[in-house]
């Protein structure tokens, strides 16, 4: 006899408590095998499909494209077992795969099938896209009705709820909810802030809407464009930054470029060439290549530079992040920058390709602009920032020239290092700008 199984939103990792389903990738009645992808869901971090860890015939489905859903809320119901006819893949009821996101599968080899369930034999149970024959039990799981989820005593079922009520250092265990059975809302936690406290447990005032006006246009600050407002907020909040720049004559960087892809093999970029630069420099003053952990009152020094860039696409700012940057030579940083933003103008870049950066390289040159005074990407201690490199009148060996001139701009946490190192790492980053020689000499 099919057994139907529910599968939940996983924990899609890196802090992340919500998802949006963004497309289906399976209808009710669809055969689907183990590991295949089901749907296709947009994350603060990047678009990724998860796929089902069960194989057999999809019963229900829970949430229209463009609902937001918690991580833990029901995605969708499988029957497996006899009568479903499964593929050739698709494992006994009691098994799964036990993988839980896009990009982690057992085989993403094959390409996802699409089947419709073929007539149950003579004598079995028929499976119909409403679920199972009468003659066995439904299983009936309504999607505007998510069974709580007990987090101790607490009976919760939205990390939303959970974060909202420690950001604000509230109790969930003095709370009565009001949904069924106790489920505590955000509702019972937003009135619960309201509420007077005593002076010894002070309350933010919560912010009064703003009151719409005609003509205007409202954009939702979530997915990419929530994250990113959230980690610059956080990053001004918390991080003590300050600014230091310089104009570089880069002719001879343009230069050395030009002669490096004359040669013949893989063309090297200009972000590839600053990136090895920044590498070196980081070599020699690794303060900069740290996070302040606030808990343990510790700078904490780290062993490897994984480079993150800034990346702009359809979608928003993304930051990707090079893994060991320092053991890479410009061609292979060219390479992975390359690979790297074509994942991220298609919405496909994972979750790990965009979180566990040190240091940031941020090239706004390409917007036109000469200058800018970068926000740090938190929890990193500094970030790079390079304008647009063009001629300007320059003082070159005494005599006036019209030259390739760069403005680059450090801003670093000002807890790591003083400005004496900033400015010393700045003015190594300058000088191998101007010679590359500098960092030949280094290396």
């Amino acid at each position: 006899m099919p057994q139907v199984l529910e599968f939940k939103l996983p924990d899609l990792g890196e802090g992340l408590t919500e998802a949006e389903i963004v497309r289906w990738l399976v209808a009710v009645g669809d055969v689907v095998e183990i590991d295949q992808p089901v749907v296709e869901v947009e994350t603060a971090k990047a678009m990724v499909e998860v796929p089902c860890p069960y194989g057999g015939v999809v019963t229900a489905r829970f949430g229209e494209e463009g609902t937001e859903l918690p991580v833990g809320a029901p995605l969708i119901t499988v029957a497996v077992g006899a009568g479903t006819e499964p593929t050739e893949s698709a494992a006994p009821a009691s098994s799964g795969s036990g993988n839980v996101l896009v990009g982690y599968g057992t085989d993403h080899s094959r390409p996802a099938r699409r089947r419709r369930v073929r007539p149950a034999a003579a004598g079995s149970r028929p499976l119909t896209a409403a679920g199972l024959a009468p003659a066995v039990a439904p299983v009936a799981v309504a999607a505007s009705a998510p069974v709580a989820v007990a987090v101790g005593p607490v009976p919760v079922i939205s990390p939303l709820v959970r974060k909202l009520a420690r950001d604000n250092g509230l109790d969930l265990r003095a709370l009565s909810g009001s949904g069924p059975e106790g489920l505590i809302l955000r509702a019972d936690v937003e009135a619960a802030l309201r509420a007077p406290r005593s002076t010894a447990e002070p309350v933010a005032p919560a912010p009064v809407p703003v009151a719409a006006v005609a003509g205007e246009v409202r954009i939702p600050l979530k997915g990419v464009r929530g994250a990113v407002a959230e980690k610059l907020s956080r990053s001004r909040r918390e991080i003590p930054e300050a600014t230091c720049w310089v104009d570089a004559d880069a002719t001879e960087l343009m230069a050395a470029r030009t002669a490096m892809n004359a040669a013949g093999g893989p063309k090297i970029s200009v972000l590839a060439l600053l990136a090895r630069i920044c590498t070196a420099a980081l070599a020699k003053y690794p303060e900069l290549n740290s996070t302040v952990d606030l808990a343990a009152k510790e700078i904490v020094r780290l062993p490897s530079v994984h480079l993150g860039f800034a990346a702009q696409t359809e979608r928003g700012l993304v930051v990707p992040v090079v893994r060991d940057a320092q053991t890479r030579n410009p061609e292979t940083l060219s390479a992975e920058f390359g690979r790297l933003t074509e994942l991220a103008r298609a919405g496909k870049l994972a979750p790990s390709d965009l979180t566990g950066g040190t240091f940031t390289l941020n090239n706004y040159g390409v917007f036109g602009v000469d200058g800018s005074t970068p926000i740090i990407n938190h929890p990193e201690a500094a970030m790079l920032g390079v304008g647009r490199i063009i001629p300007k009148p320059w003082v070159y060996r005494g005599e006036l020239a019209v030259r390739q001139v760069v403005q680059l701009s450090l801003t670093f946490d000002h807890r790591v290092c003083d400005g004496g190192t900033a400015g010393g790492f700045l003015r190594y980053v300058a000088d191998c700008v101007e010679s590359p020689a500098v960092l030949l000499r280094s290396l």
